[in-house]
């Protein structure tokens, strides 16, 4: 059995790749007061406006139950808003507050730092290949990997 074929895992990779991109825009943003997760959900509320906890997942790709603990954190340090929707009491709508708007603003500058020197390293063609990854919401199926 080549078992030895999974030195070169893509899932594997992809993984480490993650958790390494997320740890150096964590201790970049931590002078701010922020983590990597709480300044993406700052960006989204930013360019959205007030979003649904559930359409907050599917936007940045994690379980609903994962971000209701994100949004309970994030309102806890003042940086965003929840109130109830209007057109289903049900769901919660999050809002960016004024202070994650300020806080938001003063970390760009360091995510737009760190944005650039983690493109530099992985290069122009890995980046553009992760974001179309990403982009396309890929599933392979095994039989499709190679």
């Amino acid at each position: 059995m080549p078992i030895d074929e999974t030195r070169a895992c893509l899932c594997l990779a992809s993984r480490r790749a993650a958790r390494s991109i997320t740890a150096a825009f964590d201790r970049a943003l931590r002078p701010h007061g922020l983590r990597a997760t709480q300044f993406t959900l700052l960006s989204v509320l930013a360019i959205k406006g007030p979003t649904r906890i559930g359409t907050l997942a599917t936007i940045v790709g994690t379980e609903r139950t994962t971000m209701t603990r994100n949004v309970a954190v994030a309102e806890k340090a003042g940086l965003v808003v929840t109130h109830r929707d209007e057109e289903d009491a049900r769901q919660r709508l999050v809002g960016i507050s004024a202070r994650g708007r300020a806080v938001l603003e003063e970390a760009f500058v360091t995510w737009r730092r760190v944005q650039g020197e983690l493109a530099a390293g992985l290069g122009a063609e890995a980046v553009d290949g992760l974001r179309r990854f990403a982009a396309a919401g890929r599933r392979p199926t095994m039989g499709a990997v190679s």
